[in-house]
């Protein structure tokens, strides 16, 4: 069975700093990336970054050049750094792996004050 687990989440500031981190186990095999997505109330789950098997990353264009993803040494985790963070940052984030398929989480609830 496989497992995908977030941590991390919290309340923090206007301009402040998280960090995300998301370990998968279980039998996914071989995964080509990893990413991280988030759904704020009444919206939909959009993609916040992935990162592939080469360490190429992508982004969406509201985080750039304030979050960073980056996979650990085992290859079966990844975190998101997040600094500067705004009040329109606050989701529930949520890691995804794609191996065969897609593998999610349940989601961390992150919340920016004002």
């Amino acid at each position: 069975q496989v497992r995908v687990v977030e941590s991390g989440g919290g309340l923090v500031q206007a301009g402040g700093s998280l960090r995300l981190s998301c370990a998968v186990s279980g039998s996914i095999g071989s995964i080509n990336t990893m990413g991280w997505y988030r759904q704020a109330p009444g919206k939909q789950r959009d993609l916040v970054a992935v990162i592939s098997r080469d360490d190429s990353t992508n982004y969406a264009d509201s985080v750039k050049g304030r979050f960073t993803i980056s996979r650990g040494n085992a290859k079966n985790t990844v975190y998101l750094q997040m600094n500067g963070l705004k009040p329109e940052d606050t989701a529930v984030y949520y890691c995804s792996a794609r191996s065969l398929r897609d593998y999610w989480g349940k989601g961390t609830l992150v919340t920016v004050s004002s």
